[in-house]
């Protein structure tokens, strides 16, 4: 995303910016979603989003809104847990080499689903439809570490952090993270939405 003046953001200018969104939405004082048919018609032009979000699919949990986010200002991908395909891989390499988005985020969510269904695959043997298995391999690396004495609620909140990790675990070990990071100019972060507040929480490294 561009500024006004249209020069582009850096990153921590642009965790910076998200930061300030959620916090205008939690406090209940979003700018968003009005927009002028002027701002369409310019973004019809072209787009330069300041950050691409890798989100869940989860409807509760839309990133424009969390992040009091306007037309063209986030690049979004979701889709059920947050994970990592090959298609996303692709789309992520599209917003850093064309869109030029100078942060990446990896968003995941309270009580997310697709974790809940992993863990019971892995921890509970369950079994999913068969294109629903497909997905879960994806996330069942991601729960190596969660400790089957805790309570479900416990392994729950667990899951959920270490997916979003194991999701940055995989981009930052692709050749074109590694070389943007050489570069300086990208950074990669971490982030948990609370379903019942809105707030989100972003994770130390």
């Amino acid at each position: 995303m561009s500024d006004e003046q249209g020069t582009r953001l850096t990153a921590a200018a642009a965790l910076a910016r998200l930061r300030a969104g959620n916090a205008r939405f939690v406090r209940g004082e979003a700018r968003f979603p009005t927009v002028r048919k002027e701002v369409l018609a310019a973004l019809a032009k072209q787009q330069r989003p300041y950050a691409t979000v890798l989100g869940c699919s989860d409807s509760r949990v839309p990133p424009e809104l969390l992040f009091d986010a306007g037309f063209g200002e986030l690049f979004i991908v979701r889709l059920a847990g947050n994970v990592l395909s090959a298609e996303v891989a692709g789309t992520l390499q599209y917003a850093g080499a064309h869109l030029k988005t100078p942060l990446f985020v990896v968003l995941g969510h309270e009580g997310c689903g697709a974790v809940q269904a992993a863990l019971d695959v892995k921890l509970r043997g369950a079994r999913e439809r068969s294109r629903i298995e497909v997905l879960l391999q994806n996330l069942l690396p991601a729960l190596d570490g969660v400790d089957p004495m805790m309570s479900p609620d416990e392994q729950l909140a667990v899951g959920v952090e270490a997916n979003v990790r194991w999701t940055m675990h995989q981009i930052l070990e692709t050749p074109e993270a590694r070389a943007r990071q050489a570069e300086g100019v990208m950074q990669l972060v971490g982030a948990v939405a609370e379903i019942t507040t809105g707030r989100v929480r972003f994770l130390d490294r």
